[in-house]
């Protein structure tokens, strides 16, 4: 692992979190959304999908000789951003402007598939994923000073 590898693991974490934490923003601010841009039917939930990054090199430990096969990682990166299909919550309003017309559900209105209590845990998961990966860019930085006053003494 080279002298910079940390700090590039914690960058791509860093960035990976920041976009999850502008997605869960997005979600709560149309959990009341009943018509998409397209206008089409309510607004679905996003997620972030993450993947790590070079997971290809295999490692064998010399206390494990039987495999203990790990990538090598060097950080995470967004695979794609996907809609959640979870079955949409309906509410009986045929006031409603987006209240179906015809059918079985007429005068119920689709709402997002949004749980504001989900969205705000994630929201705090990820908060905390990106201060630790700050955390690990302050650590090797500080690492890095300490490997330098030892090398001038």
């Amino acid at each position: 692992m080279g002298m910079f590898d940390a700090i590039n693991i914690g960058a791509s974490g860093l960035s990976a979190q920041r976009l999850r934490l502008d997605v869960i923003s997005n979600n709560i601010a149309n959990a009341n959304t009943t018509r998409n841009a397209q206008g089409d039917g309510p607004f679905r939930r996003d997620q972030v999908i993450m993947t790590p990054i070079n997971m290809r090199n295999v490692w064998r430990s010399p206390v494990y000789p039987g495999g203990l096969e790990t990538g090598l990682g060097r950080g995470v990166k967004v695979e794609r951003i996907a809609k959640d299909m979870r079955p949409l919550p309906l509410r009986y309003d045929p006031s409603h402007p987006d209240a179906i017309k015809i059918g079985v559900k007429k005068g119920y209105v689709e709402l997002p598939n949004v749980n504001i209590v989900e969205e705000m845990t994630d929201m705090i998961g990820a908060s905390r994923s990106y201060e630790a990966n700050a955390q690990v860019i302050v650590g090797s930085r500080q690492m890095f000073q300490k490997a330098l006053e030892i090398g001038r003494a």
